[in-house]
Parts: structure tokens; C-alpha cells; sequence
């Protein structure tokens, strides 16, 4: 049987109005105000601060950090719901302050209004230990160093023990065992302990980034499951929390930019873009040593990596704050995760900058089957003599598509190979630079396999390149730059093209004008039921782009939602979409002159190693991978 519906009556609904909560909705009584119990005020606040075991976990290992501590050890049981565990070697709390420690906005950190300005520690509300005491079994032990043994407090809600001498190190250890005993209906919304372990290993794992000096040990139903030593230096402790896989596959940033009245350091590690992940998880950033979250942030952070990954993905990235307590307000979330920015244009140009610039200095394109990589630009057609041998290339070659070669090839025989494979063609698929390029030191041999990728080499290895995702990003640059110059040059047809008119397709384009006639089209209503197009942008109409079939697509993803509101935004993909339109395609037979002019654009185009979407425009097969492919090593 199916449970009914829970249905407010005309008192709820007269009640909610009135802001207001009665005793009894049938009488018309006053309400009476009332002073709430010291508990159930505590148990209150403990809604804000203590929202889950990793809420216990972030605010003890906090106070541990802020007592100095040298080493922390955290252990967990049962997902942290049955225990949490959090012993440092601290300057430790006095016998006498024990009862202090546990009292409600109780704190040592402040004192009065104006150091919430200027908020250095990690911890300064005081509640911490007062909310979690409320809604747990609690035991604290501590010991200063100048005390002769340790003291224990134990409570239990808003029961206390007696403060007793105990055996103890100097500092403390505080156990929470039995998270919500007394408050049911909060224990229940937790998840599985697997899921609030995972969230608790979260958050030892940020702060233990975030403060390398300190040693943490982590433990999870007994298991080890993290064991960091003091002192290490700040990349080697980001790279053994994130994972030793990942070394290679981080690029270091930093900024130092200050002035007389404000600035900040930055340090930090950019994923490349192929360990991007579906959620911002692999983001950790850090505030004067606090894990934040903030949008600044991340708006700057998708910017730098704009067209490097898909939109649908976050970039990986540790990212080290230090700034003026002043500059940032850490007291605007009831956890601290959030802060507010003096100065936020500041911090999402001094990130924006540094994270572009560590990206635009490395060779991005993704490594088939070897994780090492070399930083810098691969730097074809130029640099020393090759590594790879035409054998190594051949074989290769035969491995993607065994028709393409038949025999054993040197690289004369490359070269003959591409000579052959171009056919005439009525016009250059690829557009002819009218800017001097460098000439290459050396002409590395180019085979086009399936009229769809490129197969040449440079120092490292074999490089294969996607056609259409290479010429797509060039297109792209070029429009992008011919954009910011000006509006684009259109050209009039003689007589218009025309599409259907949808009621969807008239709003979207009604809504559009000012971007279209940017991009160099002209087109409105010609009757209720059809869309003129009286001019097109050059650009599309030499590279044969039909203009009814481009205005179709631009005006249905527009109506359904598929371009950004924001007007900048907008232009971006409308541009990718011309690019996309515009660029030559897989099938596309190319010449040597094409293929060279093409390897050539590369290389005078940042961020040639993705498309606009964010995928790959280039793999390279290095020399490693290939001796061990062929049992060389």
C-alpha cells in the first residue's frame, strides 16, 4: 500500500506565510518565546558546522594545524560515523582550559571585531569542538609541555566528565565516536561509510597538499591508507597525494606580482589536458593554506584551458594561493569553503596568466603509450637530425594500414609515396599563407594514410595528426584574429538564399542580428514562413560553405539553447562552428605543397595540439614505444 502524500492544510499554508511557527494552529494565542536549552543551541549550530564525519575531520585536523603540529595522524572507522580519530604533536591545550575548549564561540584565534579582517589561522569561529561535542561521544586529551602528564575530558551531548589526569605525549588527540547517537534524524541522511570515507580521505588529502611541512598519517578501519612525512618539499607532496602517475603529466605555474597596495603568489601544477576530468574533483585550491572553492577561480581556470578539453570537462590542477589575511574574507560560509576577494579581477588575471602561460610554453600533444614527455615545443621540421629510422617508420605505417606500403621504403621512397598521392585538384584545399614562413632546416617525409591523417616525424618519434582537427584549429585562430580586428568582410549573393522559418528560428535570429552582422552575414524575414540570406562571409563562401545549410544549423542550435548567453561566448563558438564548416575534411585527398603548408600552420598556431572542441589534434608514437613495441627494450 502505497503511503499517502503529505498535503498542507490552510493553517500550514497560512502558518508558512506568517513566517512563524505555532504550537497549535487552531489557537490564536501568541507565540511563546522562549530561551533555548544550551544543548539543543549547540546541536543547532551543529547543522552548520558538523554536516557529515568529513565536516569533523576538516575542523579537528584544523585546530591541529593551527597548534602547530608537526605530525597528524587521522584514523577512521566506519566511514568516520563510528569513529574519527585526530592525535597531533601540538602545542596542546592546559588542564585548566579543557572545560574552555568544549564552551560555545570559545576561541583562542580572535578577540575582537577587527581580527575577523585579517584571519590567519585556519580555524576562528570557536564552535567547532562545541558542535561536535553536542552530537557525538567526545574525548579529548592534551598536554602542554610544561604540564607532567596529559589531562582527558570526556562528554557525552551536554554530559561532562570531571577534567582527569592521563598518560599522553605532549599534544592532543580527540576521538568522536557514535556521529548523531543523539539526533536520529540527521544520522539517517548520511550515505553509505563508504561514500563519507571516500569524502573524509577528500579532505585529509587537500590539507595535507596544502601544508607540506606537516606529516600526516591517514588509517582507515585499521588499514594505512595515506603515510606522508614532514618537511616535503611542496611538489613532491602534491604529486604523492595526487598519485606518482600523474608526475609527468603536470606542468608547474607561478606568478609573484605585487605592488604597493596589494598582490599575491601563486604556485601550482596544470594538468595537460588529457587528465581533464568530468567533475572540478581534481581542482585543489588553496588560500593562505585553506582548501577553498570559488567561482573566480574556476571561471579562470576554464578560460586558460579554453579549447584545450571539451567543455564538458575540468582541467586537474593544484593551484597555492598567498595573499594579505586582508585581501580575502574567509568568513562567508558556515564551513569556510567559500571566500569573497578584495580584489577578484586580480586573482583571475594573475591565475588566468600563469596557467596560460605554463600551457603555451609545453608540448601538449598526447604521447601514445609512454607517459614521459618532453617539455617544449616539438619543433617539426626544425632542430637536430631525426631518431627515427624510415624502417621504424615503415613499420608503422604498415601497423595503421598495411596497404600503404608494400615493401620495405627509405625515405626516398617516402617522399616518392607523397608525391604520388596528390591529384589535381580544382582549387587548394588548404589556404596559402601570404605571410613569410620559416623555412625548415630539414623536410621531413609526410604520408597522408586514408585522405584523412598524417603520418611524419620530429625528434621524439612518430607524429600523427588528425587533418580536419588540425585545419579546424587554424581556421579557428585566423577567424578568431581577424575577428578582434574588425568586423569580417562579407560577401553579397546576386540573388538570396532562403531556409525555412520556424517560430523558433525567427526569434533566434531576431536575437542574433548584432552577432551575425559581426561575422559578415546579412539575412531577415522574407514572409512568414522563410529567411533570406543576402550576404555571407567571404571567408565561408571561398571555402564553399552553402550559406542556407550554415544559417540552419547556426539558428536551430541557437533556438535550442545550444549558444552561450554571454555575447563573447557566443562569438567563440559561433566562430567554431565556421571553422568546423570551413576546415578540410576526412576524405580530403591533399598535395606535398598542402601537406607542408599545413605541418607549417602548425606551428605557428598556439594551442595546435587540440581542436576548438578540446580533442586532439596530433599523437605522437615515441622512439620508446616503438623499440619496446619491436622488442628493442
Amino acid at each position: 500500500m502505497l503511503a499517502t502524500a503529505y498535503r498542507p492544510n490552510a493553517d500550514s499554508y497560512h502558518r508558512y506565510n506568517a513566517g512563524m511557527e505555532l504550537e497549535n494552529p487552531k489557537t490564536t494565542e501568541a507565540p511563546v518565546i522562549r530561551t533555548l536549552a544550551p544543548l539543543l543551541i549547540n546541536q543547532i549550530a551543529a547543522g552548520e558546522v558538523v554536516e557529515r564525519p568529513a565536516s569533523v575531520v576538516k575542523e579537528l585536523v584544523d585546530n591541529a594545524i593551527d597548534a602547530h603540529a608537526k605530525r597528524i595522524r587521522v584514523d577512521l572507522e566506519e566511514g568516520g560515523v563510528e569513529l574519527v580519530r585526530v592525535t597531533d604533536d601540538g602545542v596542546g591545550v592546559g588542564a585548566g582550559q579543557l572545560l574552555k575548549a568544549i564552551e560555545p564561540h570559545a576561541t583562542s584565534k580572535i578577540r575582537e571585531s577587527g581580527d575577523l579582517d585579517r584571519i590567519a589561522t585556519m580555524g576562528f569561529r570557536g564552535e567547532a569542538l562545541a558542535s561536535i561535542s553536542s552530537v557525538s561521544r567526545t574525548s579529548i586529551r592534551s598536554r602542554t609541555r610544561d604540564e607532567e602528564h596529559a589531562s582527558r575530558l570526556d562528554c557525552e551531548g551536554d554530559i561532562l566528565s570531571e577534567v582527569r589526569p592521563d598518560a599522553g605525549p605532549v599534544g592532543t588527540a580527540i576521538t568522536v565516536r557514535n556521529l548523531f547517537f543523539n539526533t536520529p534524524a540527521r544520522r539517517k541522511f548520511l550515505k553509505t561509510p563508504r561514500t563519507e570515507q571516500m569524502r573524509c580521505v577528500e579532505i585529509v588529502k587537500d590539507l595535507a597538499i596544502a601544508h607540506p611541512a606537516i606529516g600526516f598519517t591517514l588509517t582507515v578501519d585499521g588499514a594505512i591508507r595515506l603515510d606522508l612525512p614532514p618537511d616535503q618539499p611542496v611538489h613532491d607532496r602534491a604529486v604523492s597525494v595526487l598519485g606518482k602517475e600523474f608526475g609527468a603529466q603536470l606542468l608547474e605555474v607561478s606568478a609573484d606580482e605585487f605592488d604597493d597596495t596589494r598582490g599575491l603568489t601563486l604556485w601550482g601544477l596544470a594538468g595537460l589536458p588529457e587528465i581533464a576530468r568530468p567533475t572540478i574533483k581534481g581542482q585543489h585550491v588553496f588560500i593562505n593554506g585553506r582548501p577553498v572553492r570559488d567561482r573566480t577561480i574556476q571561471y579562470a581556470l576554464s578560460e586558460a584551458y579554453r579549447g584545450l578539453i571539451e567543455p564538458s570537462r575540468k582541467p586537474t590542477v593544484v593551484l597555492m594561493l598567498e595573499m594579505d589575511p586582508g585581501a580575502v574574507d574567509v568568513n562567508v560560509h558556515p564551513a569556510k569553503a567559500e571566500v569573497r576577494f578584495r580584489d577578484a579581477s586580480l586573482v583571475r588575471s594573475v591565475i588566468l596568466r600563469a596557467v596560460r602561460t605554463a600551457l603555451t610554453r609545453a608540448d601538449l600533444t598526447p604521447i601514445w603509450g609512454d607517459s614521459s614527455r618532453r617539455q617544449g615545443h616539438s619543433g617539426f621540421g626544425t632542430g637536430a637530425a631525426p631518431t627515427i629510422s624510415a624502417e621504424q617508420l615503415a613499420q608503422t605505417l604498415r601497423s595503421i594500414n598495411p596497404a600503404v606500403l608494400e615493401r620495405p621504403y627509405d625515405i626516398e621512397a617516402l617522399r616518392e609515396a607523397v608525391a604520388s598521392s596528390s591529384i589535381e585538384q580544382p582549387a587548394p584545399l588548404i589556404e596559402p599563407s601570404h605571410e613569410a614562413l620559416p623555412m625548415p632546416v630539414r623536410r621531413d617525409p609526410i604520408l597522408q594514410v586514408h585522405n584523412s591523417f598524417l603520418v611524419t616525424q620530429d625528434e621524439q618519434g612518430v607524429v600523427i595528426i588528425d587533418q580536419h582537427a588540425l585545419h579546424e584549429r587554424v581556421m579557428f585562430e585566423k577567424l578568431l584574429e581577424r575577428v578582434g580586428k574588425g568586423d569580417l568582410p562579407s560577401q553579397r549573393l546576386l540573388v538570396p538564399a532562403t531556409i525555412n522559418a520556424s517560430a523558433g528560428r525567427l526569434e533566434a535570429l531576431e536575437r542574433m542580428q548584432t552577432l551575425l552582422s559581426r561575422l559578415g552575414f546579412e539575412a531577415d524575414a522574407m514572409g512568414p514562413e522563410t529567411i533570406g540570406i543576402h550576404a555571407f562571409p567571404s571567408f565561408l563562401d571561398e571555402r564553399r560553405v552553402e550559406p542556407s545549410e550554415f544559417l540552419e544549423d547556426l539558428l536551430d542550435k541557437s533556438e535550442n539553447n545550444g549558444l552561450a548567453g554571454d555575447e563573447e561566448e557566443a562569438l567563440r563558438e559561433v566562430l567554431d562552428m565556421m571553422s568546423c564548416k570551413a576546415a578540410i575534411k576526412a576524405g580530403d585527398s591533399l598535395g606535398a605543397e598542402e601537406l607542408g603548408e599545413l605541418l607549417q600552420m602548425r606551428e605557428r598556431v598556439e594551442r595546435s595540439s587540440n581542436c576548438p572542441h578540446g580533442r586532439p589534434t596530433t599523437i605522437r608514437l615515441t622512439i620508446r614505444e616503438l623499440e619496446r613495441r619491436f622488442g628493442r627494450g
